[in-house]
């Protein structure tokens, strides 16, 4: 019984604080009509009205006079007691803010709950389960950096600043720092798209120039190259930073000396537009993929081309060359080569271990992705998943997971030994044109 009237007596202590915030908040707005109909079906200020009747009988003679007092005294005396009780002021104001911010509490706790969810349905261990080296992207995003009015076609980190370059079909470059999400400045000299850039430092456009930069404090334009026919697509700095190659819809591929500013060599072998251009990471070689369906691998120091691949059933948009790291996820997953059973390319005899040589990966408009050994030009195994355009791959840094993008508006991230999607974030409302990574931070960035 004594806790029955506690919750009585709780229930209408809750109801006086509620009737006086919204006696408070209408008071403060200025909705006297309003108030005045409130207080008097909530009775809360039943003996300010008597004080208030007594004085009407004695104004007879001023009827106008006593109809504003009338209104004026309701308000006065019913809401000393509101305005001057700082419990109830402004209360219904915060109770408000309080449960929109709640509120979005509540959807973001839903929305990682979801993705828990989504990741032990697919078998993938969860964050907490993982080393720091091997966390895969959550959402939501950290950042979302806007400014670029075109499409942008390129994003990458730098090697050492905290610092983001973004390239944009609005002819500019813009630079961001990636731990605060603050714009840091814009890089303009280009007349037209610009289509990729790379560390460091430089740019290709379809103005059918490359531009080298000063990245440090000035951020202008040192040289800029010409040479190429068309629209230069890709552009990337052999390991030595010395020299430099450039991919363009000529189909050509350049190299370029960088202290001079000249073309020292012309690579010629494909038949329509040379879409990217990537250098292995030990310098002897590169790849370069085009819109003529075929994967090329050239030999830096010959202007002949090594290895050409022809697996993809369209345009090849985009490929990247395995890392070590991730090189015994492969060799699990490629089940050919784990039984030396290469579909005869290969004479295996009976002890003897077939070396995995090194490994190009190509996304396509075919929507698949595909993994070569470039030593003998066969493709070990196919990742498929995306419902559209594969436009962009960049390698776990723990090696155990390729991130892919395309213009199905996700982000995918496969496990490599097991060949499949263990996780799809919707990233952006649009096609989803580039995908960068660092070694310290993941970011999703950016849309199209």
């Amino acid at each position: 019984m004594k806790s029955v009237c506690m919750s009585v007596h709780l229930y209408q202590q809750c109801k006086r604080y509620r009737n006086r915030a919204v006696a408070d908040y209408l008071f403060s707005h200025g909705y006297n009509d309003t108030l005045e109909t409130f207080r008097r079906e909530a009775d809360l200020v039943w003996k300010q009205r008597e004080v208030f009747e007594r004085e009407q009988q004695s104004e007879q003679d001023a009827r106008i006079a006593t109809h504003v007092l009338h209104k004026t005294k309701v308000i006065a005396f019913g809401l000393q007691k509101v305005a001057d009780d700082s419990k109830v002021s402004g209360l219904l104001e915060k109770k408000w803010t309080s449960v929109l911010r709640l509120q979005k509490k509540v959807l973001d706790l839903e929305s990682k709950l979801q993705e828990a969810e989504r990741e032990y349905i697919h078998g993938a261990p969860t964050r907490d389960k993982r080393q720091p080296g091997e966390w895969i992207p959550r959402p939501p995003e950290k950042f979302c950096l806007t400014g670029h009015r075109s499409p942008i076609t390129r994003v990458i980190f730098h090697p050492i600043y905290s610092i983001v370059a973004s390239s944009s079909e609005d002819s500019t470059i813009k630079v961001w720092d990636y731990e605060s999400g603050e714009f840091e400045r814009s890089m303009k000299g280009h007349t037209d798209a610009v289509q990729d850039i790379a560390f460091d430092n430089t740019s290709c456009s379809a103005d059918m120039t490359i531009k080298l930069w000063e990245f440090v404090q000035t951020y202008e334009c040192l040289k800029t190259l010409k040479g190429h026919d068309h629209n230069i697509s890709s552009v990337a700095f052999l390991p030595s930073g010395d020299h430099l190659l450039s991919g363009s819809r000529d189909h050509t591929i350049k190299m370029w000396e960088v202290a001079t500013g000249y073309c020292v060599r012309t690579f010629v072998g494909h038949q329509d537009w040379v879409r990217m251009v990537r250098v292995h990471h030990d310098g002897n070689l590169f790849a370069s993929c085009s819109s003529d369906h075929t994967v090329r691998v050239w030999n830096t120091s010959l202007k002949e081309c090594k290895m050409l691949i022809s697996e993809h059933e369209h345009v090849v948009e985009c490929i990247a060359w395995a890392p070590e790291k991730a090189m015994p996820s492969i060799k699990e997953a490629d089940e050919s080569h784990n039984t030396a059973k290469m579909n005869g390319d290969v004479s295996v005899t009976d002890g003897m271990k077939v070396k995995l040589g090194p490994v190009l990966i190509s996304g396509s408009r075919d929507r698949t992705i595909k993994f070569f050994d470039v030593n003998v030009g066969i493709c070990l195994f196919t990742l498929i998943g995306h419902d559209n355009w594969v436009r962009g791959l960049r390698f776990h840094p723990g090696g155990k997971f390729l991130l892919s993008v395309g213009d199905d508006k996700t982000l995918r991230v496969w496990t490599i030994s097991q060949k499949r999607c263990s996780k799809t974030i919707e990233a952006h409302s649009h096609f989803v044109t580039a995908l960068g990574e660092s070694f310290s931070v993941t970011l999703r960035l950016v849309k199209r």
